[in-house]
């Protein structure tokens, strides 16, 4: 049988004992309970392969089918995802016993000749328990930032890296030209990061770190927030509904700032990348610094020749950390924050959805949606790769979302 490289089917780590309070409560209509995480992702190998693939297969419960389903139509009905939170039943032991059935049924699947096919499910389904391993973190910290006691998920490590010694944003040129994008195979993607195929790109420049706390605080003081000719009509409608004056999880104290992580509230670390904010502030503070954002495509361009390496979520840190000076280059490019582009989410050319329920996972998001580069600072290390397009609606903030700015030349 075929293997999947470093990937492989692993429970979700926890950093302590997750009690039924942890793992049900929730009043984010975008996140979902850590309980639900650890169930969906056990569901979707019972549904997408147990069930259609094992004859005889013994369905642990018939009700997870309706509360576990995320968003696929084609596999039938599901709970609504606002009301997630409100799911106290089953308990976590259930959940607990319901992944030890379904990774037991696949054990034993997988000691049989399986078809191609039949694999590269097996390979999505690690590959997705990656992705909610990462939502797993950032729905926790939602959840926590709404405690007035501002509880710490786990202890995190500290700052790695000296402090920076400037403020000011350095850039690095490229020249553009017709390139190649895209997954070029030899490994996993997922559906939505080929084909691989070629666009024309002007030269550019691109900032050699991610923007800091420090610069977003003078974008601020300089009314950035407040002047209407920055910001897209749809961004600046949301903001003023919303209030919207800091990044979200920003707290402001006696003379300085403090933020929520998963290591509780903390001090503002103002020269490590900024955090939680949303296509729309990345774009009105770009245009704020006589910038832009970068397309998917420049981004891609210029990490396709840097080692992917970096404050992912392996080295534990589990919040961005501060840059050094005396790295020359690209800095940050993978880990601390993923970065949003001006790139809409939409199709490759020549692109096809999957045949079946799993052609639902990327191809029916391509609209309303902008693609994010780099993987964050809770990102699985094995996960990424320079052609992934992570995505979400232009005003997600919960996300470890950041910016990087980006120039014409």
């Amino acid at each position: 049988m075929r293997l999947f490289g470093s990937v492989r089917r692993t429970s979700i780590e926890l950093a302590r004992p997750l009690t039924d309070a942890d793992a049900t409560a929730q009043s984010m209509p975008d996140a979902s309970p850590a309980k639900w995480h650890l169930a969906h992702t056990t569901w979707f190998f019972e549904a997408m392969l147990l069930q259609r693939h094992v004859p005889g297969y013994r369905v642990f419960d018939a009700h997870y089918g309706y509360l576990f389903n995320s968003y696929y139509d084609a596999v039938g009905q599901r709970h609504p995802r606002p009301q997630r939170g409100l799911l106290t039943r089953p308990r976590l032991q259930e959940v607990y016993a319901y992944r030890h059935h379904v990774d037991a049924a696949l054990a034993l699947m997988m000691e049989s000749e399986l078809p191609a096919d039949v694999l590269d499910l097996i390979e999505l389904g690690c590959h997705h328990e990656q992705q909610h391993q990462e939502l797993f973190l950032t729905d926790i910290l939602h959840l926590f930032a709404q405690n007035p006691l501002r509880p710490a998920y786990r202890a995190v490590h500290p700052a790695a890296w000296p402090r920076a010694e400037s403020v000011d944003t350095a850039f690095q040129s490229f020249e553009g030209g017709l390139v190649d994008v895209g997954h070029g195979g030899g490994g996993f993607a997922f559906d939505s990061e080929g084909p691989r195929h070629r666009r024309v790109i002007e030269p550019f420049s691109l900032a050699t770190k991610p923007v800091t706390n420090r610069q977003w605080l003078a974008f601020m003081e300089d009314g950035g927030y407040r002047n209407p000719l920055l910001w897209l009509a749809d961004g600046w409608a949301k903001a003023q509904a919303e209030d919207w004056s800091h990044p979200l999880y920003w707290e402001a104290r006696v003379g300085a700032y403090w933020s929520m992580t998963l290591g509780g509230l903390a001090p503002l670390e103002l020269d490590a990348p900024v955090v939680h904010v949303s296509l729309f502030e990345a774009d009105a503070f770009a245009r704020w610094a006589g910038a832009r954002l970068p397309t998917e495509f420049e981004w891609e361009v210029a990490a396709r020749d840097v080692r992917i390496r970096g404050n992912l979520g392996a080295a534990r840190h589990w919040r961005p950390q501060r840059a050094s000076d005396k790295e020359p280059g690209l800095q940050q490019l993978y880990g601390d924050v993923w970065e949003w582009t001006s790139s809409a989410f939409a199709a490759y050319p020549r692109f096809t959805p999957a045949e079946g329920a799993v052609g639902e996972y990327n191809g029916k998001f391509m609209s309303g949606q902008f693609v994010l580069r780099g993987g964050s600072c809770v990102t699985p290390g094995g996960h990424i790769r320079p052609s992934y397009r992570n995505f979400f609606p232009p005003d997600a903030r919960w996300q470890f979302s950041g910016l990087r700015l980006a120039k014409d030349i």
